[in-house]
């Protein structure tokens, strides 16, 4: 069975924004570590692997929306810049849209289940209006608790 992880994505606005963080972060992994991956770190290392690594995803929530994921690849072991030992969980580059859906803020990362997952957006499909909405106005209907 798949499960998700959620986690908050701090100092980052808009999905644009994210994408573009991470094309750098891509750009300093392949020339410090000649790795062209992308990961993020954590302290805690999370014990479901099989179940996320089983088609899950990290969704991003940006200023208390959950609004992209991204397909986990894989974990594992790192270090932080100061040495402290982490976790890396590494992600497919590919952003994907997803219905916006409210979320309080918490610490960490927490399971998500599928059920409890938002939708993709998906512009390409006649009945999907909210997808092919600009990204601000997206965000101020789901703020608006109208998504």
């Amino acid at each position: 069975m798949t499960l998700h992880i959620i986690k908050l994505c701090v100092g980052v606005d808009s999905i644009d924004q994210l994408a573009k963080w991470q094309q750098a972060r891509l750009a300093q992994n392949q020339r410090l570590h000649g790795v062209g991956e992308i990961w993020h770190t954590t302290r805690m290392t999370p014990k479901r692997q099989p179940e996320v690594l089983d088609g899950g995803s990290l969704y991003w929530v940006i200023k208390g929306l959950v609004m992209v994921r991204q397909r986990i690849v894989g974990f594992d072991d790192g270090a932080k810049e100061d040495g402290t030992p982490c976790c890396l969980i590494k992600f497919d580059p590919e952003l994907v849209p997803v219905r916006p859906v409210p979320r309080k803020p918490f610490q960490g990362w927490r399971y998500l289940t599928a059920e409890d997952a938002p939708d993709d957006l998906n512009p390409g499909a006649v009945q999907d209006d909210v997808a092919r909405m600009p990204a601000r106005m997206r965000r101020e209907l789901a703020e608006l608790g109208l998504l």
